[in-house]
């Protein structure tokens, strides 16, 4: 039976954002906001230990979706995976806002076999085949993770930004593409549907290959999961948080660990 084992490197860009090291997972768009006259964006998915650059694996998009401004789901076009990124063009045929997001629901299980640890990772449809169910120190866990960016052509649109109500999800109270410097905004972060009060957020501005430290700014959401910030300048930035539960569906999990990450692009003023 051949079993969907992998090696340390890959088990980290998979597990992504649950990181509590350097590297992180984002999508960057080319842009963020157009007038209406640029039919494209190009998008760079990497996890990197640098924001924004290519210098560690590419980030898996196998479960991509791109939700249109009606609601609908728009293919990508024009995918490509390097050594250190992945990249893909989005057409941008209706006006209004754009969702990108890698969405990963995963099973994940670790066991003892001859004395050498191995690690799995599947989906609950193949966990039950892939997984040998007399495993010795048999572990079993569920890793819910979103990786988003939004891109606006013409006037800003809430469609898309509706969540789906599963894990760990943004919702934007000020508009993910009408960010300025100095201004501040407003998030919900919601777990299933619900609020998901007392979280912590991190938030990091990119180029910090040019400086010397993350200087991350650290919020908490409050009962109603909400949380503002207020930007220090004008960038792209790299927005993080992450939690855990026992609301797991794979069956043997005990645990549920859950992320988000989002690429904001706050302009100046």
């Amino acid at each position: 039976m051949k079993r969907s084992l992998i090696p340390a490197a890959l088990v980290l860009a998979l597990s992504l954002p649950f990181a509590a090291q350097a590297h992180k997972a984002w999508l960057q768009p080319s842009q963020t906001v157009l007038a209406g006259n640029t039919p494209w964006v190009t998008v760079d998915a990497a996890v990197s230990n640098d924001l924004f650059y290519f210098n560690h694996v590419p980030l898996k998009t196998d479960n991509l979706t791109i939700t249109a401004p009606d609601g609908s789901t728009v293919a990508p076009q024009n995918s490509a995976t390097g050594k250190y990124r992945t990249t893909f063009d989005v057409e941008l045929k209706q006006p209004g806002t754009y969702r990108i997001g890698v969405v990963n629901n995963y099973a994940t299980a670790s066991w003892d076999e001859n004395g050498q640890p191995k690690r799995w990772r599947g989906t609950e449809a193949t966990f039950a085949t892939e997984v040998p169910k007399n495993a010795k120190n048999l572990q079993v866990g569920q890793s819910v993770s979103r990786v988003e960016t939004f891109v606006t052509s013409g006037s800003p649109s809430e469609t898309a930004l509706k969540p789906s109500g599963v894990g760990l999800e943004l919702v934007p109270v000020t508009h993910p593409n009408d960010l300025f410097a100095g201004e501040e905004a407003k998030f919900r972060l919601q777990v299933d549907g619900k609020p998901a009060s007392g979280l912590d957020v991190e938030i990091v501005r990119g180029n910090t290959r040019y400086r010397n430290a993350q200087d991350e700014l650290k919020v908490k959401t409050d009962a109603k999961g909400e949380f503002t910030v207020t930007w220090p300048e004008a960038g792209m930035y790299w927005l993080e948080a992450n939690t855990q539960d026992n609301k797991t569906t794979v069956p043997g999990a005990k645990q549920r660990r859950l992320g988000y990450v989002a690429t904001l692009e706050v302009l100046p003023q």
